[in-house]
């Protein structure tokens, strides 16, 4: 390993945990029937409640990270998102940004997403392989978002134990730094996706959740599934309290504190008119 990725990587697990707490605000693009989430679109301000909070690291489109990121240049890892699926084609990703830019914008890395169910499986593998090459020669960690999805993928495929442990191996195959795929549901069925790989995996947050004890009860089994650490998004920035969930969820990951213990901080910051 270079001693450059070697760097970035220890920036992004920093917490003597070794585990992370990742933030994902990369949604814009490829929103639902092209309508901008709440969070997304008073984005400024969400990222300032973000930075507050301190997680290990947020995600960011290129563009949002050049305009709204560098009042905070340093304070916590930036990691630049690379592709992004359209409303209206939500299997097909498309690469929207490159390692210059990355290198440019000071990324601690750069993310991928990509499905591995459908006819464009072998074209969105191959694209991920080719960032891992490209960045391979700059010491810049690749983070791939892999997720049964594609053309011919069902709903219920997204969380199956069978695609989710493949989309990690592909991960594994090609070299990445770090994996992140979905949460299958429970700790029996993640451990043994985590257990499966060679790499780090992370587990997405996935939809909203319209609980904050079932959300906090979601990252305590990720944990406890030995996964290297949550990647965060909706669950996060369309919470009313941003930077009191983001605490809480450190006080899980890093900490291992109960969910009861982490429920109780999430109640005490969420009081606070940040």
């Amino acid at each position: 390993m270079l001693l450059g990725k070697a760097i970035r990587l220890n920036r992004l697990f920093s917490h003597p945990s070794g585990k992370c707490v990742n933030i994902a605000l990369d949604h814009g693009i490829s929103c639902k029937d092209y309508e901008i989430p709440k969070g997304v679109d008073r984005i400024s301000e969400t990222i300032k409640q973000i930075v507050l909070g301190k997680p290990d690291s947020i995600i960011l489109h290129k563009g949002i990270a050049s305009e709204c990121f560098m009042q905070y240049a340093g304070q916590i890892p930036f990691i630049l998102q690379s592709v992004s699926h359209m409303p209206s084609t939500p299997w097909k990703d498309y690469q929207l940004a490159y390692i210059n830019e990355a290198i440019t914008l000071g990324a601690d890395a750069i993310a991928m997403a990509i499905g591995v169910i459908g006819d464009y499986q072998g074209e969105e593998i191959a694209m991920l392989s080719n960032l891992v090459n490209e960045a391979s020669i700059f010491g810049l960690p690749v983070i791939g978002y892999i997720y049964p999805k594609g053309n011919t993928a069902k709903p219920e495929d997204f969380y199956d134990l069978k695609y989710v442990k493949y989309a990690a191996h592909v991960g594994s195959e090609i070299g990445l730094d770090i994996i992140k795929v979905p949460y299958t549901g429970s700790i029996d069925s993640f451990a043994v996706v985590v257990e499966s790989c060679t790499t780090k995996v992370v587990a997405a947050g996935g939809q909203k959740i319209n609980s904050i004890t079932k959300v906090l009860e979601m990252a305590n089994e990720i944990i406890e599934a030995g996964a290297a650490g949550i990647t965060f998004g909706r669950n996060v920035w369309q919470d009313d309290h941003i930077t009191a969930i983001i605490a809480a969820l450190k006080a899980i990951v890093h900490e291992r504190d109960s969910v009861k213990k982490a429920l109780k901080i999430y109640n005490e910051l969420s009081k606070i008119n940040y």
